[in-house]
């Protein structure tokens, strides 16, 4: 296999690699969703079938001697200098010079979103933890404790 056919597989394959499934799997809620990414994921693994099985063989070369036997070396060798003429153009990816700095931002943006979230969750449980211990206290506790913790 050679060419942009090994390129596509290629690309597919470490595609695949990369996806984690059961991680997106276990934040999905609903059943509607769940079903919709079953659909997804099958999609995905028919299309990396696909590209594995089709593309990645090589073509069979082809007889030109048993073609010239039955229909005769003009017409053969015609058709074999127009076959050995076609050049398949390689394949110029011009679309993820231009969308890379922008993916790798958003990747950026994530990150620091991430952090924030965990920040606030930690500040949310913090916070919840206090109001839990006020919920035990607040049949035993006076008006100047309560107003200690909050002035």
């Amino acid at each position: 296999m050679s060419g942009p056919s090994k390129k596509v597989v290629d690309v597919a394959f470490k595609a695949s690699k990369t996806v984690d499934w059961d991680g997106m799997a276990k934040l999905l809620v609903s059943d509607e969703a769940r079903k919709e990414f079953a659909t997804l994921r099958r999609a995905f693994n028919e299309v990396n079938a696909q590209l594995g099985t089709k593309f990645s063989q090589e073509p069979e070369p082809i007889d030109w001697e048993s073609y010239r036997k039955g229909i005769g070396s003009r017409l053969v060798d015609m058709y074999k200098q127009a076959y050995e003429s076609v050049e398949i153009p390689k394949f110029e990816d011009k679309t993820t010079p231009e969308y890379k700095p922008k993916f790798d931002q958003l990747l950026v943006d994530l990150k620091e979103a991430e952090q924030q979230s965990l920040k606030e969750s930690e500040r949310l449980d913090k916070e919840i933890a206090d109001v839990q211990e006020l919920k035990k206290k607040i049949s035993t506790m006076t008006a100047e404790e309560y107003f200690e913790k909050h002035p």
